[in-house]
């Protein structure tokens, strides 16, 4: 019988105040969809940082294909066939897709002279080869967040990894994206690869993988096979309680309007407009979403709320007085005050951990 690609037994890791793995077993099969659920906090992220060697184990023992192993470091687990695409992406904004891939694992044809042309190659062979549709000279901070996960993914590749580990990798994506992504990790698994999908959005799970263990408060609580249970299931176990799908909620009843922001534009750190000809009117007792994928505008949207970046254009006012060119330090103070003495907040309070560079 062919051993397990991955054997995790008895793996426990310890913060000060909190045990984040507490002696959990975790088998992965050879080419496998393995998906690693969990709510946030559950253990997840922190026992696949042990098996990719960002941490190392207070216990435990790890086996690759039925022989012990000792992961110190990424380097044991890159020369191991180990990879690991990260939430947030482990990318050089002003390298050019090949240079980010091939860092640390240079070609050469001389001292001191890089190869990038033998480089560009074989990354557009990689990229022909598992449909990622990547030009090797583009520029990382020109592409899109969706292509720069495949810059991540070319990057294991290109170090023969034959076991990918994906830490919540459709987070940062738009829903194009991740049916795209879900094709690339199908095309891994045709070409032989190990994929552990650490995720808590079960729809995932039931789309792609074959087997799913779950994690709660550190521990191990279940290994299933996808196929055999349903998304609320699979809830309960992640939760361990029942869950509802579908909330009772009173109709909403806003009040005034406390916040007005007016064809807002604010320039990103590239001196690029970020945000542009943003409006929006937030009542009175309502919680208001802002969606979209990172990188659209959402962190200079907060900067210019919180006075931190000063707007090309627009208007931001709060319970009718502008504020789009007033000083952090100066409004702040004047809102604390104010909510000292009378208890009102006038919204501005909200930004409180944004501030703290400004005192």
């Amino acid at each position: 019988m062919e051993p397990n690609a991955i054997e995790m037994l008895g793996i426990t890791k310890s913060f000060p105040g909190v045990v984040a793995n507490d002696h959990i077993n975790f088998t992965v099969r050879k080419n496998e969809i393995h998906a690693l659920l969990g709510e946030n906090g559950a253990g997840k992220s922190t026992l696949m940082s042990i098996l990719f060697g960002t941490y190392e184990a207070d216990e435990g023992v790890i086996r690759l294909y039925g022989s012990d192993v000792k992961i110190r470091n990424p380097n044991d687990a890159t020369a191991l066939g180990i990879g690991m695409v990260h939430q947030h992406f482990k990318l050089i904004h002003n390298y050019t897709v090949t240079e980010n891939i091939m860092l640390g694992v240079e070609k050469r044809y001389g001292p001191g002279m890089l190869d990038i042309k033998t480089a560009e190659k074989e990354i557009t062979a990689l990229s022909a080869q598992y449909g990622l549709r990547i030009n090797p000279r583009d520029t990382i901070e020109d592409i899109s967040v969706g292509m720069q996960q495949r810059v991540e993914i070319l990057k294991t590749l290109y170090r023969n990894a034959e076991i990918f580990i994906f830490d919540e990798p459709s987070a940062v994506l738009a829903p194009q994206e991740i049916d795209e992504f879900m094709d690339i990790v199908r095309r891994l698994k045709a070409e032989g690869k190990t994929i552990i999908l650490i995720t808590h959005k079960l729809q995932e799970i039931k789309a792609v993988a074959e087997r799913c263990t779950i994690l709660r408060r550190g521990k191990s609580i279940a290994t299933v096979d996808v196929a055999d249970v349903s998304q609320i299931q699979l809830a309960e176990l992640m939760v361990g309680r029942a869950v509802k799908f579908s909330i009772d909620k009173k109709p909403a009843r806003p009040g005034k309007a406390v916040l007005d922001i007016e064809d807002l534009c604010v320039k990103n750190w590239r001196g690029l407009l970020g945000l542009k000809d943003f409006t929006l009117t937030i009542h009175a007792g309502e919680i208001v979403g802002i969606a979209g994928v990172d990188g659209n505008g959402q962190t200079e949207l907060l900067a210019a709320l919180a006075g931190i970046t000063k707007p090309e254009c627009g208007k931001i006012s709060i319970d009718g007085k502008d504020i789009t060119h007033a000083r952090v330090k100066k409004e702040f103070r004047e809102a604390w005050v104010l909510f000292l003495k009378t208890g009102k907040n006038t919204g501005l309070l909200w930004s409180l951990p944004l501030l703290k560079i400004s005192f």
